[in-house]
Order: C-alpha cells, then sequence, then structure tokens
C-alpha cells in the first residue's frame, strides 16, 4: 500500500514543475495569440478566404469528399476524420488574411494525412477513446486513492494519464507534418506568394508551440506523480 503521501508541513517543491508548465503553456499560448494577430491584419495577395483557400487545396489534391464547414469560436479551426470536414472558426472561414490562410491549410494538412492513410495520424485516432477516459478519470482515481489509502486507484490513475500524455506526445508530429503539407502545397499550386509565405510559417509555427508546451507541461506534470507516489509500497 502506498504511505506518505506529500511531504508534510514542508514545501513541496516538485509544485515547480506545475509552475514551469503553465509558465510554457500561457508563453506559447500569448505567442500564438500575438502572431496570429499581426498576420490577420495582413491581406492576402490571393483574395481568397480561408474557406476558399480550403477548397482549392483539397481539389487539388482530389479529396471532393471533404466538407468545409463553419464553426463558431476562435482558434477552434480542425479536421474531423469521421465526418471527413474542415471546420473553420470565426477569424478564418470568411477572413482573406494571410493567418487564416495559414490556418486552413494547416487543417487540410490533416484532411491530406487522413487520405493518405499518415500512420501517426491513425494512431492517435485510435487513441481517442481511452485519452477521452484518462482525462475523466484519470485524476479523480488518483484522489481516491490519496484518501483511502487504495495504491492500486492511484496506479490505474497515473496509468490513465500516460495515456494522455502519450495523446499529446503523439500529436507533435502529426501537427509538424499537416504544416510542411500545408506549405508546400501553398507553394506548389501558387496559392500564395513567396513574399507571404514566410507569414504562413510564423502562423504554423507559433501554433505548433502551443501542442510543444502543453505535452512538456504534461510530462512534467506525469513526472511529479512519479516523484511523489513512485517507490512508496510497503512491502
Amino acid at each position: 500500500m502506498y504511505y506518505g503521501y506529500g511531504y508534510g508541513y514542508g514545501f513541496d517543491w516538485t509544485y515547480f514543475l506545475i509552475i514551469i508548465g503553465v509558465l510554457l503553456s500561457m508563453g506559447a499560448s500569448a505567442k500564438m495569440n500575438a502572431t496570429f494577430a499581426r498576420y490577420a491584419r495582413v491581406r492576402s495577395t490571393s483574395g481568397l478566404t480561408g474557406a476558399e483557400c480550403a477548397q482549392r487545396i483539397l481539389q487539388s489534391q482530389g479529396l471532393y469528399d471533404v466538407q468545409v464547414l463553419h464553426v463558431p469560436g476562435t482558434l477552434t479551426d480542425h479536421y474531423d476524420p469521421r465526418n471527413r470536414t474542415v471546420s473553420l472558426s470565426d477569424a478564418v472561414y470568411a477572413s482573406e488574411s494571410v493567418a487564416a490562410i495559414g490556418v486552413a491549410a494547416h487543417e487540410c494538412g490533416h484532411a491530406v494525412q487522413h487520405a493518405t492513410g499518415y500512420k501517426l495520424l491513425n494512431l492517435r485516432s485510435a487513441m481517442v477513446p481511452v485519452v477521452n477516459l484518462g482525462s475523466q478519470l484519470s485524476w479523480p482515481l488518483i484522489l481516491l486513492g490519496v484518501l483511502f489509502g487504495g495504491s492500486s486507484l492511484v496506479s490505474f490513475g497515473i496509468l490513465l494519464f500516460s495515456f494522455c500524455v502519450a495523446f499529446q506526445v503523439v500529436t507533435l508530429p502529426v501537427e509538424y507534418d499537416a504544416s510542411r503539407r500545408a506549405l508546400n502545397i501553398l507553394e506548389d499550386y501558387g496559392i500564395v506568394g513567396d513574399s507571404e509565405i514566410g507569414g504562413q510559417k510564423a502562423v504554423l509555427g507559433a501554433a505548433a508551440l502551443t501542442y510543444v508546451a502543453a505535452a512538456a507541461g504534461s510530462l512534467l506534470q506525469l513526472l511529479r506523480l512519479f516523484m511523489i507516489f513512485g517507490g512508496r509500497r510497503r512491502d
């Protein structure tokens, strides 16, 4: 059984791991918002809206069965492989900005990944049910294990949380690959000019940093759990 949870009445220095994770997330989010806002004020020379850009990219790749939809919210853009839809947010769908073109192209990059059977995207999709379960139950199980001295509950909670961390780690190459595909298509098909590609790279690079920060924060949290509960068993 686990015993001696926490560190008595002294300061628990492992909270620094949480603080580091929060600061990384805040920094990445601030950079993303600032970069998007900067290039949202720059009109693309193509004159295409985000939705029109997405349609052109999908057609150029022969993906005529993928729909482009409008969803409310800010930066809520995503690709759903279950119903093959590219959903674009308020600031992207009808905007002709460099930022909107970059985000729309990125989501189409995911559609291309899906169509070509990109293995890491398939792996991430397969992990979703377990990750949804883990995100809901991991911390309640850990808390119950601490309160009632249940080592099995704590261990299972940490295992479920580990799946959530693994999901975020797998997400990193998926996102970077989608951006790479998007930038290549934008250049190869002449959708954007040479003067704009730097703006798209900046927007997509800032977006990628948010995923890196999220993964780093989760890894630090998992490390903290192992430091607190690891090796604390009675024979």
